[in-house]
């Protein structure tokens, strides 16, 4: 897309005791309304890079579409800020949603009252991935992590996500909103065909139980991110047998759940 992800702005900076005249770099917001089938699904509030894989994510995520060959067409309309979307399978909305969602970048609870309930009820447990990470490796992955994100570094007003193997990082993606990222990286993986039973997901920000149940739709038996779970995201990852470490900062991490899958060396 043509649209920057950040922008330069004049601001005043307070440092030191004193106030100055400064140009600092800001993070762009950009909306993206999916038409589904000739009828208005969704607004989303995003960084405009990547769209195509967020909406495919974003679908996918809603149950809307199981596979990325449910696509018949899909076309980004940059001027209007419009997806327009076919699917080979007819879609009754109003028998799943009562009104058009405008889905902010925030991190509250945007999401999860459109969908909490019925994706409690339907994710399935990954007792079965087959993957597992060393210690050292964990904080391998979060610092290629960090290293990847420009936008990070000029904005601090994005999150960041990846998905690994053992060795390192396989797709990356940044985004205003937390949800937005990890869709991406689910819509990159249904567009590809990638293999997710053996991967891992490093996520910038809080394991919130909305994050959680995104990893678990996604398919990442194991998720480290470098800020704190909530409870219920932790109840859920025992129900749904996902390894969750957190607090993952300098030379320390908190394994919540599942910790067969981390290789703990004798001297850690």
């Amino acid at each position: 897309m043509d649209q920057p992800m950040k922008t330069e702005s004049n601001i005043w900076r307070y440092e030191d005791g004193a106030i100055q005249r400064v140009t600092d770099t800001i993070v762009t917001e950009y909306p993206i309304t999916i038409v589904l089938n000739d009828q208005e699904f969704a607004t989303l509030v995003c960084s405009p890079e990547h769209i195509e894989e967020l909406v495919i994510g974003f679908l996918a995520s809603e149950g809307i579409i199981r596979s990325y060959k449910e696509i018949k067409e899909l076309t980004i309309i940059e001027a209007t800020g419009r997806a327009i979307v076919k699917t080979y399978r007819a879609n009754k909305l109003n028998e799943l949603f009562h009104s058009k969602r405008v889905v902010t970048s925030c991190c509250g609870k945007s999401r999860q009252s459109f969908y909490f309930y019925n994706d409690a009820r339907t994710v399935k447990p990954l007792d079965n991935v087959d993957v597992t990470v060393s210690i050292d490796q964990c904080f391998h992955l979060m610092r290629l992590m960090q290293e990847s994100s420009v936008i990070f570094k000029d904005t601090g007003g994005v999150h960041n996500a990846a998905l690994c193997d053992r060795n390192g990082i396989i797709v990356d993606r940044t985004d205003i909103g937390r949800h937005n990222a990890l869709d991406k990286i689910y819509g990159h993986c249904l567009q590809h065909s990638i293999t997710l039973s053996d991967k891992i997901m490093v996520f910038s920000g809080r394991l919130s139980s909305e994050v959680l149940l995104k990893v678990a739709k996604i398919g990442c038996g194991i998720v480290l991110s470098k800020s704190a779970p909530t409870e219920l995201a932790v109840r859920l990852a025992e129900e749904l047998q996902i390894t969750t470490v957190g607090f993952l900062r300098n030379h320390s991490l908190n394994i919540y759940t599942r910790p067969d899958r981390i290789e703990i060396h004798p001297s850690i």
